[in-house]
């Protein structure tokens, strides 16, 4: 409920690293242990950011229309039963002109019991809310609670999900044309020839033209390797093509439950970002091998005029940090953070937008920050 959400505060942060401030980060929202917790973020064309986080069984929005330096009091857009949230569940928003889309996983028993997809649209920036609406059309399949929604520059929305109608985990899409009202007939976007994909790592998908490209984490052969599932549209059909992300296998009898995360620059260039093990890699479309970043884990991804930007964690709960892939040199944000989140400014902006959870003292917290990408490169 609304009591858990405090009211925006500043606060400040030690800086380990170079040229990157950690002064300005600001608080979006402090609350107890039940939340807030899982943000997620979008840019909109007009450069206006938005939020979504979970509290409960409660998702909250809330917006920045002056690139980051302050946030709207958190609103609540919409309540779900027993809201998947944490591990890199909870909701996902999307912008479109004035139209927004948020989806979250919730169901009347959670807990992996039961659980849909639900989407909610607003058509007025987040002034007020409908919904919501089923997205995935077999009842109860999406109770892992794992799932990735985005846009296209034409307005057409997608969304996937770790789905368990046929009794093993598979990745299912579907999209909406009108705004988030209404959803397609689910479509299979891979289905693993074992048994089943990783069970509890979360998928990640962005769009460039006709083709959507949907990240997730495979489970063959006892490797648990990142996949990337090339979907092409051909009308009311679509077409996959799915191959390994890196050069090497992890061998892991366990969920690791980090998925990674890609982005798709103005050219249609892909990159992927991920863990293997306790390293952190990133692949490029227009380079053969994969590249070491660093030490860490929950690493996120999004492509700016100077190339993709990175940030992660070295542990959940330890220091955030962040860079160009094309640069050296490593900033860190923060001392204490968990699943971070980076998106950019459409159109070659120069501002990037990061956003993670923080725990001290029983109380969970939302930070904001927002960077120069000029800032980020290096002065050698």
């Amino acid at each position: 409920m609304l009591r858990r959400i405090l009211v925006l505060t500043c606060v400040t942060l030690s800086l380990q690293c170079c040229n990157v401030r950690a002064d300005d980060a600001i608080s979006i929202a402090t609350g107890d242990a039940k939340g807030p917790k899982q943000p997620q973020a979008t840019v909109a064309a007009d450069g206006t950011v938005y939020v979504v986080f979970g509290s409960g069984d409660e998702v909250y929005f809330c917006r920045s229309t002056d690139n980051g330096k302050s946030f709207s009091t958190p609103a609540v857009a919409c309540r779900v039963p027993n809201l998947s949230l944490g591990m890199r569940r909870g909701p996902r928003i999307t912008a479109f002109g004035d139209s927004l889309i948020v989806t979250a996983i919730g169901g009347k028993q959670g807990k992996g019991k039961d659980g849909d997809v639900l989407a909610w649209r607003s058509n007025n920036r987040g002034e007020t809310w409908s919904g919501p609406v089923q997205v995935n059309d077999k009842n109860d399949s999406a109770r892992e609670g794992l799932h990735a929604m985005t846009v296209s520059a034409t307005g057409e929305a997608w969304c996937t999900w770790l789905d368990l109608r046929n009794q093993r985990t598979e990745l299912y899409a579907s999209k909406s044309v009108d705004g988030g009202a209404s959803w397609s007939r689910n479509q299979l976007v891979y289905r693993s020839p074992e048994k089943s994909i990783c069970e509890c790592c979360h998928p990640s998908m962005a769009i460039h033209d006709k083709t959507i490209q949907v990240l997730f984490r495979n489970s063959l052969a006892g490797n648990r390797d990142m996949f990337l599932a090339s979907v092409k549209r051909d009308g009311s059909e679509i077409n996959v093509n799915s191959r390994q992300v890196g050069n090497l296998h992890w061998k892991l009898n366990a969920c690791p439950m980090d998925g990674g995360m890609l982005s798709i620059d103005a050219k249609g260039l892909v990159s992927t970002v991920w863990r293997r093990g306790s390293e952190i890699f990133i692949a490029t479309d227009d380079k053969s091998d994969e590249r070491l970043i660093g030490m860490g884990e929950q690493p996120w991804i999004t492509s700016t005029k100077e190339g993709p930007i990175l940030v992660w964690c070295t542990r959940r709960g330890g220091e955030l940090k962040m860079k160009i892939d094309s640069h050296d040199e490593v900033h860190t944000l923060a001392t204490s953070a968990y699943d971070a989140v980076v998106t950019a400014e459409p159109v070659q902006g120069n501002n990037v937008y990061v956003f993670w959870e923080q725990t001290e003292g029983g109380r969970s917290s939302i930070f904001a920050k927002a960077v120069k990408v000029d800032s980020l490169r290096s002065k050698n």
